[in-house]
């Protein structure tokens, strides 16, 4: 049983301020801004109910101080599942615009696909909303700052999907770094391997199926055919919507090692790599390396869509002068290096080096190590989640910044931004943090903007406008 209010869409949306010629939501922060639901509970709409929209729901459903009042969802039978799973009397709209003016809602949940994110996330703020919203940050790099300007313009609580820093075995572990337990760290490594050959085939354009509202699906991305691999789950496929693996999972690895080192930004970024192997219809690459540069140290992510490997498929390495850490949402494991002297280092093929050559103790390896070796095993990747939601909402009550703010999100979202225009233009391009900007290069300069589909634009630029 629940409450559809898509009859009510035409009324709710006359509230709304025309501004620009666009229909962006106008409310103020203090229309809605500190005001809780009934008996003091967090009232949450949840929009889009896809992969990781259901697990949201699921973990804001158990927790005590959170009402969940509304869903958002452009396909009917996954809004027909949220509502059944949300439980008591939810609404249901088609359309989240109409969320977006339901006074109920204090807070939003934006688990759509990637091209919604920033234009959603910035709605809901200026309708005086609280927003949780789901990693990929933005589409492209300007969107983030436009997200910054506007959540802080008024004054709302922004957390981002890297649900990893919730994770206490990452806390540990970012505390041993920063302790100089591994010592200087020289280097990171980041990778996701596996094989999905021959791919997720090409099915012909068509009409969308029934109960999919395709033209509100697209948004502010290009008018394009229906095709199903552009739609449900897919669209990570494609550069109108997303960035790939690079923004889908590189961000989450990305954002750790930003979290661990204190990282802004790279200097510069490389990336090589194509759709090699897959035979479908998809875009961005199934193979793809990159290298990003930072003051007194590197990072490298490695993506294999179509040869997984050996084991692990996944995972982050920090590498440093006394040892190196691998982690993973499962746990983490620390490996000190044995303290030799450096000329036991030296390759010897055979007995000593000749006369004049260098000469060691002869002892290659050594029971004393540079430092001690640590594993946890304690990871639980629902546990991260749980924790994750749970501190949205009590920033949402203090008024304090989440553990993954939107300026660090913003940050990270730009280098992963930055290798796949280094892929796609086949150029290093280095990058000038404090302008934003890259240096000497107009053309991708131009790429760090996309324009959005009319009407959405309008909406965009009446957004950014307004102070």
């Amino acid at each position: 049983m629940f409450v559809s209010a898509d009859a009510g869409l035409a009324s709710a949306l006359s509230r709304r301020t025309i501004l620009g010629g666009g229909t962006a939501a106008a409310l103020s922060a203090a229309a809605y801004g500190g005001v809780l639901g009934a008996n003091d509970r967090v009232g949450l709409g949840f929009i889009g109910f896809g992969l990781i929209g259901k697990r949201h729901v699921l973990d804001y459903r158990d927790q005590p101080d959170a009402r969940l009042v509304a869903v958002a969802e452009v396909h009917r039978g996954r809004r027909d599942e949220a509502v059944a799973l949300m439980g008591g009397s939810p609404r249901a709209y088609s359309d989240f615009r109409a969320l977006l003016d339901d006074r109920d809602v204090d807070a939003v949940v934006v688990s759509t696909p990637d091209h919604w994110h920033a234009l959603m996330t910035m709605m809901a703020c200026a309708a005086g909303k609280d927003v949780y919203v789901e990693k990929p940050l933005s589409l492209f790099v300007r969107e983030g700052r436009w997200m910054v300007d506007v959540a802080r313009r008024h004054q709302r609580v922004v957390q981002v999907g890297t649900q990893q820093r919730s994770g206490p075995h990452y806390q540990k572990a970012r505390e041993l770094i920063r302790s100089g337990h591994i010592g200087q760290v020289v280097a990171v490594r980041m990778w996701y391997y596996r094989n999905v050959m021959p791919g997720f085939g090409s099915p012909p354009d068509g009409d969308p199926p029934p109960g999919l509202d395709y033209d509100l699906w697209l948004g502010p991305a290009p008018k394009r055919p229906y095709n199903p691999n552009r739609a449900i789950y897919h669209f990570r496929w494609f550069w109108d919507y997303s960035g790939g693996q690079m923004t889908n999972l590189g961000q989450h690895a990305l954002d750790i090692v930003h979290w661990f080192l204190g990282a802004r930004a790279p200097t510069a970024v490389t990336s090589a790599g194509g759709r090699f192997a897959l035979r479908d219809n998809g875009e961005t690459p199934d193979t793809q390396d990159a290298l990003f540069e930072y003051p007194g140290w590197s990072a490298t992510w490695s993506e294999r869509e179509c040869s997984r490997g050996a084991p692990p498929a996944n995972g982050l390495e920090v590498c440093g002068t006394r040892g190196s850490l691998m982690i993973s949402r499962r746990g983490f494991v620390v490996t000190p290096d044995s303290k030799i002297a450096p000329a036991d280092a030296i390759p010897r093929f055979g007995s000593a080096h000749p006369a004049g050559g260098p000469s060691g103790t002869g002892q290659r390896e050594s029971v004393v190590k540079w430092t001690g070796a640590v594993e946890d095993r304690s990871g639980n990747e629902f546990d991260q989640f749980r924790r994750h939601a749970r501190n949205f909402l009590d920033c949402v009550r203090s008024r304090h910044d989440p553990i993954s703010d939107l300026e660090g999100a913003h940050h990270v979202a730009t280098a992963c931004h930055l290798a796949n225009l280094s892929l796609r233009l086949g150029r290093k391009l280095r990058w000038d943090a404090e302008r934003e900007s890259v240096v000497e290069d107009p053309e991708a300069q131009a790429l760090l903007e996309r324009p959005y589909r009319a009407p959405w634009d309008a909406e965009r630029k009446a957004l950014i406008g307004m102070g």
